[in-house]
């Protein structure tokens, strides 16, 4: 599945972004160090959810230790 850069509009598969930075719960692909570093910069500029990928929640498991 390919996505949309929200910066410079590239398209990119998930396995070869530069990066991935969840914002609000969306994933957001980037191609590169300078894609990445204007969306840091102003995230809400970039953000639009259509571009993402709802992020997935990470199950906490609990470990339990025997004394």
């Amino acid at each position: 599945m390919s996505f949309k850069d929200p910066v410079c509009g590239k398209r990119i598969n998930r396995g070869k972004a530069h990066i991935t930075i969840e914002h609000e719960g969306i994933n957001y692909f980037l191609c590169c160090p300078q894609c990445q570093a204007q969306f840091e910069r102003a995230p809400k500029s970039f953000a639009k959810p259509e571009l993402g990928e709802k992020a997935r929640k990470i199950k906490q498991l609990m470990v339990r230790q025997n004394n």
